[in-house]
């Protein structure tokens, strides 16, 4: 029982980490109804950043608290994140909004390409590590809780609440749900479409780059191919909670993270993502619009 809830524990963190990616897929497919493929690479570029402000802190400061450099790392990688994000919103994605629907995709391929071809002729090619961040743990009854675990669980709640509360409950979040349902009439309406879809895109490039931040401390590396993997996870996450729903997309990374994390104790460690995308299947075929997804109503 103590080794099945530390793989709970160890599956919470894991899909905290995806969910907080899912969510910025989830919000411009909502919008745009566009699958953002760059999105995976943002996230990298964020753990890059935190690296490289975490190195510079560490260059500049005998010492720095640990609360403090982790503030410093989110909210410079946040912001980097946004510019990158914004610009390829504005240069890649703006001008074939009204082309067909090939498009737009085949251009985020190509741009999840140039962001992880650029990381690595800029980084390099090999496993980029820091010093561990945070090292307390915390045994009870057997069971291990990192203080990193922690750290993780709660940031992604916290985040999880304040963007819900901005998506439903705000001026912004009406125009985000306006465009989502007819941007034509939102327009009409006086909304901002561009503006309005250039911040959903910001939003999504903030939360991407705290994940990679937490990534970064909680694996102590990072190198410039992990955009792909936990970008397809993370998407899939979405796919998974219901593809347009915030809760929806954090639930469906903590299911995938769970899946995985059992699986890896149970069964062959080299299985657990056929697992994961396996699950993914069988819930699609009873559920197509995902666990928490509207059905999508076509109108005539």
């Amino acid at each position: 029982m103590q080794y099945f809830v530390q793989q709970l524990i160890n599956g919470l963190t894991l899909g905290s980490i995806y969910g907080l990616i899912a969510i910025g897929y989830t919000m411009v497919y909502g919008i745009i109804g566009m699958i953002n493929f760059a999105h995976g690479d943002i996230f990298m570029v964020g753990a890059f950043t935190a690296l490289i402000v975490f190195l510079i802190l560490g260059a500049l400061f005998y010492s720095v608290p640990v609360v403090v450099a982790l503030l410093i790392m989110m909210i410079v990688a946040m912001l980097l994140t946004s510019l990158y994000n914004w610009t390829i919103e504005k240069v890649a994605y703006r001008p074939l909004r009204g082309s067909f629907r090939l498009a737009p995709l085949i251009t985020a391929i190509g741009m999840s390409i140039a962001l992880s071809n650029f990381v690595q002729v800029t980084q390099g090619p090999r496993n980029k590590p820091i010093p561990p961040m945070v090292s307390q743990v915390y045994t009870i009854d057997g069971i291990s809780i990192s203080l990193k675990q922690i750290i993780i669980v709660l940031v992604t709640a916290a985040l999880l609440a304040v963007f819900w509360y901005l998506v439903n409950r705000t001026a912004l979040g009406r125009a985000q749900r306006a465009c989502e349902q007819d941007r034509k009439m939102a327009a009409l309406l006086g909304i901002d479409v561009d503006r309005t879809i250039s911040i959903t895109f910001i939003m999504g490039a903030a939360l991407a780059a705290v994940a990679g931040t937490l990534f970064l401390m909680y694996y102590g590396v990072v190198v410039f191919s992990d955009g792909f993997v936990p970008g397809v996870k993370a998407f899939t996450a979405a796919v998974l909670g219901g593809i347009g729903s915030l809760p929806g997309a954090v639930l469906g990374g903590l299911l995938i993270g769970f899946i995985e994390s059992m699986w890896s104790a149970y069964f062959s460690i080299d299985y657990k993502d056929v697992a994961a995308f396996s699950i993914l299947a069988i819930v699609l075929i009873f559920l197509p619009s995902g666990i928490l997804g509207r059905p999508e109503v076509e109108k005539v």
